[in-house]
C-alpha cells in the first residue's frame, strides 16, 4: 500500500509539473499587458480555491501566524507579477530556468530569516546559480531581453523567500496563505485593466479560465496531495519536468527558441537545485542508519 501511495504521490507532482509547464505557452498567446493576465488568472484561481475551501474546510486545530501569512502571500504575488511580465520580455525558457534556481535562494534567505544554516551543497549550488546567471546575461547585456531576465531571476529570490514564510506557518494551512496572494495579485491588476483594457474572445475567456483553475488552482491541489506522500527530494526531481515541457510547448507553438547561453544557464541552475537535494537526501539517509531503532519514525 506504501508503495501504491508512492507512485500515486508521483503521479500527482508529475501532473502538477505539465499544468505548471503551459503557463508560458498561454502567456505568450495572451495578447494582454502582463500584470493583467496575472491579475485576471489570480481572480479564477482565487474563486476557485474558496469554493474548495467550502466544499473542503480546514482542519479547525490549522492557525495561521499573521507575519509569515501575510508576508508568504506578499512574495508569491510579486513572484507572479513578475514571473508573467518575465514570460512577455524574455523567452519563456529564461523565465522558468532562471525562476527555477528558487530552492538556493530559499536556503540562504531560510539563514537569514529563521536561522536554518545552510549546508556546504547550498553554498555550492548558489556558487553554480551565480555561473548560470552570469551565462544568461552575458548575450542579453544591452538588449532588452536583460531586463526580462532580471525580473525572472527577482521572481526566483521571491518564490525562494514563499518557501521559507510557509515552513514559518507553525500548524498553519498554507492554502490560506495561497488564496490570499491571488486576491493580493487580482487586486494589483485593477488599476491595470483600466489603462490596458483587455480585449476579451471565446479563446481569451477560455486561455484565462484554464490558467485559473488547472494550471494554478488544480495543479495547487495536486501538488498539495502528493507532497504528503513523497519526499521533497522527489517532489524537486519529478518536478524538473516543468522547466523542460514550459519551453518545448512555446517553441511547438510560436518557434520561439532560447539562446545556446541561456540553455547552458539553465543546465548550470537545474544541476545546482538537483545536486543540492541528492546531497541533502544522502545525509538524511545517514542520520537516520545512526539513530536508535527505537526512535525513527517513517
Amino acid at each position: 500500500m506504501k508503495k501504491e501511495q508512492q507512485l500515486a504521490g508521483q503521479g500527482a507532482i508529475l501532473a502538477t509539473a505539465f499544468f505548471w509547464s503551459t503557463s508560458g505557452l498561454f502567456i505568450k498567446l495572451l495578447d494582454w499587458n502582463p500584470i493583467v493576465i496575472a491579475s485576471m488568472r489570480s481572480l479564477v484561481a482565487a474563486l476557485f480555491l474558496i469554493i474548495v475551501r467550502v466544499i473542503s474546510p480546514p482542519p479547525k486545530s490549522s492557525k495561521n501566524e499573521t507575519f509569515p501569512l501575510w508576508a508568504g502571500a506578499i512574495v508569491y504575488a510579486l513572484t507572479m507579477l513578475l514571473f508573467v511580465t518575465a514570460n512577455k520580455i524574455t523567452t519563456s525558457a529564461n523565465a522558468i530556468l532562471l525562476q527555477y534556481g528558487a530552492p538556493v535562494w530559499a536556503a540562504l534567505l531560510g539563514w537569514m530569516l529563521i536561522k536554518e544554516k545552510p549546508r556546504w551543497e547550498h553554498w555550492g549550488a548558489l556558487l553554480l546559480v551565480i555561473g548560470g546567471l552570469l551565462l544568461f546575461f552575458r548575450d542579453d547585456l544591452g538588449s532588452g531581453a536583460l531586463f526580462g531576465d532580471g525580473i525572472a531571476a527577482l521572481s526566483g529570490v521571491f518564490f525562494g523567500a514563499h518557501s521559507v514564510f510557509l515552513r514559518m506557518m507553525k500548524n498553519g494551512n498554507p492554502r490560506d496563505c495561497l488564496l490570499l496572494s491571488h486576491v493580493i495579485t487580482a487586486i494589483v491588476g485593477i488599476p491595470f485593466m483600466f489603462i490596458y483594457p483587455p480585449s476579451f474572445s471565446y479563446s481569451s475567456l477560455l486561455a484565462i479560465i484554464f490558467m485559473g483553475v488547472i494550471q494554478i488552482g488544480l495543479a495547487a491541489l495536486l501538488f498539495s496531495y502528493g507532497i504528503k506522500r513523497i519526499s521533497a527530494v522527489q517532489a524537486m526531481l519529478t518536478a524538473t519536468a516543468e522547466p523542460i515541457l514550459n519551453p518545448l510547448w512555446v517553441l511547438l507553438m510560436t518557434g520561439e527558441k532560447p539562446s545556446a547561453a541561456a540553455i547552458g544557464g539553465g543546465v548550470m541552475i537545474l544541476i545546482a537545485v538537483l545536486a543540492s537535494s541528492l546531497a541533502g537526501m544522502r545525509r538524511q539517509r545517514i542520520s537516520r542508519r545512526r539513530m536508535p531503532r527505537g526512535t525513527q519514525h517513517e
